[in-house]
């Protein structure tokens, strides 16, 4: 048997060859080193037979898979010490995630973290045992007896839920069994250094209708040296996390008699959310928008006209019942009807577009309550929606210019380098998620992919990520806690042109069907905080701080002149407040310091007579003193050229 190794030399080994053995075969380092081998694309554990030649990969901890397989079977040892502490635990699922594994459980009696010492002390006994791994597959009917003899619900559901000619695999290592694709490492010694990290609820299946579980977060590693330092990255990112930060600095506040995910912004929220509108709205008129303001809801006509009452009613809230209420509305899950309906009010001519409508929209999706989280994922959110319609011709250089302007504007943030692309495309096998008309979507999708390879983007592809109506290009970031969420997304739709019957009269006389562009150039104001708290810890940039410069009095004699001072600022176009406190110079300092604030300016006596301030930066600290003159420029030239710091 054949196999052709990542450099394109090849292997012959016998047949029925483990992985172990082909790695050991290529070099004694390797095969040290080897988790998992990957054969023509598909990955298997260690010990597994090679049944097939082809392209041959070992896999280590420096490879993803590789770094699956570890944490997986990481898992499985959670599992197994939980089960010996707790015998009366049921198991859920315990997958390998990005950084690290979980596993659900449902407890008899709920734990705490206090209680990870004695599971992380059982999970080191399982290590030290050195426990084989050891695979086995069963037919659907004897998997489903041996998880009721261990009387294990939840995998037995699973098992259920599975076609009734599956072959499904177990992993035994030791006194443990559980159900599970696999693969795992061939032994629990391999696991060198791990440690549990949090305790959460989860639902069963991510469904809130379902039973709450306790979720056991873990990571594991290779290296000490590197789980030491991840561990110190956790740290430092509950420090930025905005849920934390973000309500200590006053930026936003939750109540629960007003909702899970209706975030209320306290007045720095409310400032930075009015700086951000500002400039997107000013930016986008440069740029030939054309600003409208619709209503926050619509009845269910409209919706049914544009799909999203076929595909998306259930993210919707909805007022009132079909059959029951003369009319029933629904309030905006997104703007694009109403922008379509302002299209339609009067004839238009080639010579009209372009037309690019933008508003600040606020909008309303359903989210489940296991998905809330502080502002990056809420009910009630407000983006940077906009939509161009357009000649076929003019398709590409539209869609250049959206991306163009999303970059600048992530560059303005600083964090056009915090982000990566997805080019989402549809799922032909979910009939329900998406309009049917596969010669459409192949269409829309082969535009997309020659005007991003025509740009020389550099993207991923997304399977089933789709919007319902058209692919899109999805700009993404991750939280301080690795978390991935859509922050940007810009999309070509072809179906929904036909659906309002939007048209214009081409160069020839004929009516002609536009193509539409749905994009943000912000997108969701509410997460765009989140991540601007988390990647700056608060300290925003000049141009963004609700509060600029915090004015402070040194005596009750300058106070007066402190007061004039803040409100000269504010007359000026630059964002201040006065501190006159009969306080300790140092004490309104450190509490300046303490709130992210820019600059403090301090004025005492010597600074009142010569007509001048001293400055203190939470850049440079003390940088000395200055006419008030000079110090607004200073101001000006931070705010204008956007600096970062």
């Amino acid at each position: 048997m054949e196999l052709i190794l990542k450099d394109g030399s090849k292997l012959n080994v016998g047949c029925g060859i483990s992985g172990y053995e082909a790695a050991k075969a290529i070099s004694e380092g390797l095969a040290r080193a080897a988790l998992g081998v990957k054969i023509n694309g598909r990955v298997q554990g260690l010990s597994e037979p090679i049944a097939e030649g082809g392209n041959f990969e070992v896999l280590t901890f420096a490879d993803r898979e590789g770094r699956d397989i570890y944490r997986h079977t990481c898992s499985h040892i959670l599992a197994q010490a939980v089960k010996r502490i707790y015998p009366t635990v049921k198991l859920a699922i315990g997958p390998a995630i990005e950084n690290g594994f979980y596993y659900d459980f449902d407890f008899k009696t709920q734990i705490t973290k206090e209680d990870f010492k004695k599971i992380e002390a059982e999970m080191k006994k399982i290590i030290k045992a050195n426990l084989p791994v050891e695979r086995k597959v069963m037919k659907r009917a004897e998997a489903l007896k041996v998880m009721k003899g261990y009387s294990e619900d939840y995998k037995v559901q699973l098992i259920e839920e599975l076609p009734k000619d599956a072959e499904i695999t177990f992993y035994t290592q030791g006194d443990f069994t559980d159900l599970c694709a696999g693969p795992h490492l061939p032994s629990t010694g391999r696991v060198k250094c791990f440690k549990l990290t949090s305790l959460t609820g989860a639902y069963w299946k991510g469904n809130e209708n379902n039973k709450m579980l306790s979720r056991i977060y873990g990571t594991a590693f290779d290296k000490k040296s590197d789980l030491e330092d991840y561990l110190r990255m956790l740290e430092e990112a509950k420090l930025r996390d905005h849920n934390k930060l973000g309500r200590e600095l006053g930026f936003f506040m939750t109540d629960e008699n007003v909702g899970q995910g209706l975030p209320l912004l306290m007045p720095k929220g409310a400032k930075l959310f009015q700086i951000m509108s500002r400039f997107v709205e000013d930016t986008e008129a440069e740029r030939g928008y054309l600003l409208t303001k619709t209503p926050y809801m619509a009845k269910s006509d409209l919706y049914k006209i544009s799909g999203h009452w076929d595909h998306y009613k259930d993210g919707m809230f909805v007022l009132g019942e079909e059959g029951k209420d003369k009319e029933v509305f629904a309030l905006r899950p997104m703007t694009c009807p109403f922008q379509y309906t302002i299209y339609n009010n009067g004839l238009k001519s080639y010579r009209d577009l372009p037309l690019r409508y933008g508003e600040t929209s606020t909008l309303f999706r359903n989210e489940a309550s296991g998905e809330m989280h502080g502002l990056i994922r809420v009910r009630q959110f407000t983006i940077s929606e906009g939509h161009l319609i357009c000649m076929p011709s003019q398709l590409e250089q539209e869609f250049r210019g959206c991306l163009d302007l999303a970059i600048y504007m992530l560059k303005c943030l600083g964090l056009d380098k915090d982000v990566s692309y997805r080019f989402s495309r549809w799922d032909p096998a979910d009939k329900e998620k998406y309009i049917d008309n596969p010669k459409e979507w192949e269409y829309a999708e082969g535009e997309m992919k020659r005007i991003l390879d025509h740009i020389g983007l550099d993207y991923k592809e997304g399977i089933g990520e789709a919007a319902f109506y058209g692919p899109k290009l999805d700009i993404q970031i991750k939280n301080v806690h690795g978390k991935e969420d859509t922050m940007i997304t810009l999309q070509i739709d072809m179906f929904l042109a036909e659906r309002f019957d939007m048209s214009y009269i081409d160069e020839n006389g004929e009516k002609a069907r536009p193509y539409i562009i749905h994009r943000t150039s912000l997108g969701c104001y509410e997460r765009t905080m989140a991540l601007l708290i988390e990647k700056y810890a608060g300290a925003l940039p000049v141009w963004l701080s609700p509060t600029q410069v915090r004015v402070l009095s040194l005596t009750d004699r300058t106070a007066a002149d402190a007061e004039q001072i803040a409100r000269r600022l504010n007359k000026n176009g630059i964002r201040a407040e006065s501190d006159t406190r009969s306080e300790k110079l140092g004490y309104k300092i450190r509490e300046a310091q303490l709130e992210k604030t820019p600059y403090v300016l301090i004025i005492g006596d010597k600074e009142k007579e010569s007509g001048v301030v001293s400055v203190r930066s939470r850049k440079d600290g003390d940088i000395g003193v200055m006419s008030l003159d000079e110090f607004e420029a200073t101001v000006r030239k931070d705010v204008d050229e956007k600096i970062l710091w």
